[in-house]
């Protein structure tokens, strides 16, 4: 197992075990944090684990053009009850994605460091949020990374219904309009796929993301 050291290289995605771990060790500097989205490969583990970088495949991913909505979520969206903002409070929303409780995961992979990390990469202008607002309240909300034209999807969160589907609809728009190819959503899910994500080969994702990030 490859264990990163006190510099920000990272090995190729491609020598990843077949779980998809590419090294373990290192810090959550937001550096190293970053360098690591370039490659590919992002931090998952819980608090009390080693840290561990990872690079799957497949991998999941969204093009923003590609979003599913349903008839009763497009009638959902007429209404207008709330109103959306870009990083308003990202801090606000990292922490309640941190706290929502999800079916069978134990504790959160949204760490005290990596809060940390991502609230400064925020302040470097990498990391966003989009939130979700119901009479001045947060209701829902997602954060991610920034690498140009392609957006590294983290967390969403809803104490409402629709409310992380009104954050997904909005980024997508957003990005479309911004001429952003995909958003990198990580891990598969059945959730994510009934929103119209799909499945690709990492090496066809790690094309894609040479091509289209900074």
């Amino acid at each position: 197992m490859y264990e990163l050291g006190n510099d920000y290289k990272f090995p190729s995605p491609k020598l990843a075990t077949s779980e998809g771990i590419v090294a373990v060790g290192g810090d959550l500097n937001p550096l190293r944090v970053l360098e690591a989205y370039k490659n590919g490969i992002f931090p998952w583990f819980n608090d009390d684990e080693n840290l561990i970088w990872w690079s799957p495949d497949p991998r999941m991913v969204l093009f923003p053009e590609k979003i599913k909505l349903s008839k009763s979520f497009k009638s959902f969206l007429k209404k207008k009850e709330y109103r959306v903002s870009f990083n308003e409070n990202f801090e606000n929303v990292i922490e309640s994605c941190s706290n929502i409780k999800r079916v069978g995961q134990k504790g959160t992979w949204i760490t005290s460091g990596l809060k940390k990390s991502f609230n400064k990469l925020h302040e470097m202008g990498h990391a966003h949020s989009v939130e979700v607002w119901y009479q001045n309240v947060i209701i829902g909300g997602l954060y991610g990374l920034d690498l140009g034209n392609v957006f590294c999807g983290e967390s969403m969160f809803s104490t409402k219904p629709n409310a992380s589907k009104v954050a997904l609809y909005f980024l997508c728009h957003e990005l479309k309009s911004n001429n952003y190819k995909f958003i990198d959503c990580q891990v598969p899910s059945e959730h994510l796929r009934s929103l119209g994500a799909e499945e690709i080969s990492r090496d066809s994702f790690l094309e894609k993301l040479v091509n289209q990030s900074i």
